[in-house]
């Protein structure tokens, strides 16, 4: 077994105890058979020690064991998850300082409780293992959850942004372009961009972009699919990542490449800047406040936002994520993304955010998720376009959506748009406000007639919609949910 040594303490203590506890000797029998303090024991259970030969010998011949077995870094099979999660990625590189967590409290925590622990961590290790979940995925969960906790909002990472563009004499109003950025890569970091070759590289033709760094300098590979907006984006990431000294890095934008958590967050700094500086907080926040104060839905004005700010309906959504819990109070939100294949009665659900709680929609696996959905029924009307040789082209719409079962109430924008360089295939991105008391009264327009208004639920499994006509699917886990409890209700009346 593989572990790295800032664990080894922790294993000798863990196997310490175990062994204490099996023989049923108290901490202070343990000290009066060995010589050894109380105090000094109890450190060395908790993997704060690590003591010399001469004491190891002690304790092992206090416990009628050998030395061996004592040092050797095999754990008993009760303790084997915990073996598990030693030896793994996890612990070592993710970076557990910021999720508030100190990794002395967090080894302090499994040596207090070994075996409960143990049960706990193999629980999910094996719930990971039933959802096929990789140690990348637990990498994204991680760093979701990390933004989540932060309202994704990183004043840090603006003020960087700020910075930059105040070095470089960017005006204030000025929109930066792909041709503005790519000239900064060139000129000062000395980078070449080049197009992808997919004939001599085919297995990169889904890849947007790819940079290769060496001693004769970097270069910038970019597939020649992307539109303008596209680039610009990668660009930005790129200065990102050389403006913030992010040296731990992924080089495509193929996300499995990952090898580490540190990457990963290392991107989604890149990503931030280079959002910041396109689409500037300075600019954005009054742009958004005069569309909330407007008095009726027009979604042709947040479209030509979109193409004002030179980004993308996601990097516009993902921005908007950013300032709305900031700068409005707005911080019961959610963000998701949906693919789609045209002519496909099927949607992936690729990307989410939650911020403050967790909301609807959300990732649920082997399930329908509702029709009703804007993010799926724009999906839907951009598929018919496509399908009818219209031409393709950027889709919002909106939809107050009540959950049956809780009441609750979103008011969900999405917009659409084909996914390039990937032929057939669309995406939707949605923006979810709760709507609470507060939130109403931000939005003029939310008593628009022209803002429509649906019953929704999470997934056609669960719903008890019986007479919806997008239902595709049998609300089986509702089913056995009924069942279960006239069954809980029975056995209530049989035993007092």
């Amino acid at each position: 077994m593989a572990i790295n040594t800032d664990n080894v303490r922790l294993v000798f203590g863990l196997k310490l105890k175990q062994l204490r506890l099996d023989k049923g000797m108290s901490l202070s029998d343990l000290s009066q058979k060995s010589g050894l303090s109380i105090s000094y024991i109890n450190e060395i259970e908790k993997g704060k020690k690590y003591p010399k030969s001469d004491k190891i010998l002690a304790l092992a011949q206090a416990m009628d064991t050998d030395y061996d077995t004592l040092v050797s870094l095999k754990l008993s099979k009760r303790l084997e998850p915990i073996s598990q999660l030693l030896s793994s990625n996890v612990l070592t590189e993710l970076p557990l300082e910021l999720f508030g967590i100190d990794p002395a409290n967090l080894l302090e925590i499994l040596s207090d409780a070994p075996m409960k622990i143990s049960a706990f961590v193999g629980t999910l290790i094996e719930i990971a293992r039933n959802y096929n979940m990789s140690i990348e995925k637990f990498y994204f969960s991680a760093l979701r959850t990390y933004q989540e906790m932060h309202d994704n909002y990183f004043e840090d990472i603006e003020l960087e942004a700020e910075r930059f563009l105040e070095d470089n004499g960017v005006e204030a109003e000025r929109q930066l372009d792909e041709k503005y950025l790519a000239e900064i890569l060139k000129s000062r970091f000395n980078y070449t961009i080049e197009p992808i070759n997919e004939r001599v590289h085919p297995e990169f033709s889904t890849v947007r972009s790819l940079t290769i760094t060496n001693l004769l300098g970097n270069k910038l590979l970019i597939n020649t699919h992307l539109s303008s907006v596209q680039r610009a984006f990668i660009y930005g990431r790129e200065i990102g990542y050389l403006f913030l000294n992010l040296k731990n890095r992924l080089h495509t934008t193929a996300l499995v490449e990952a090898e580490s958590f540190e990457q990963l967050l290392n991107n989604f700094k890149a990503s931030y800047f280079a959002s910041a500086i396109i689409i500037k907080r300075s600019l954005l926040v009054p742009a958004i406040s005069d569309f909330f104060a407007q008095k009726t839905w027009q979604p042709e004005k947040l479209i030509q936002l979109i193409h004002d700010f030179n980004t993308t309906p996601e990097s516009f959504c993902y921005r908007l994520s950013n300032v709305l819990p900031r700068y409005f109070g707005i911080n019961q939100i959610f963000f998701a993304r949906f693919n789609n294949f045209v002519g496909q009665n099927l949607f992936d659900m690729t990307k989410e955010m939650h911020i403050s709680r967790k909301h609807y929609p959300h990732t649920v696996k082997d399930e329908h998720y509702c029709r009703r959905w804007v993010a799926l029924t724009i999906l839907n009307d951009l598929g018919d376009i496509i399908i009818n040789k219209g031409k393709p082209r950027i889709l919002c719409k909106a939809q107050k959506s009540t959950y049956i079962d809780t009441k609750d109430q979103y008011l969900v924008i999405s917009f659409a748009q084909p996914m390039s360089p990937t032929p057939n295939l669309n995406v939707s991105v949605s923006m979810g406000i709760y709507l609470d008391e507060q939130t109403r009264e931000k939005l003029a327009f939310l008593d628009d007639p022209h803002l429509h208004s649906r019953d929704v639920n999470q997934t056609c499994e669960r719903c008890s919609l019986f007479d919806c006509r997008e239902r595709i699917a049998a609300p089986i886990i509702l089913q056995k949910k009924h069942k279960n409890e006239e069954l809980r209700k029975a056995l209530r009346r049989i035993i007092p």
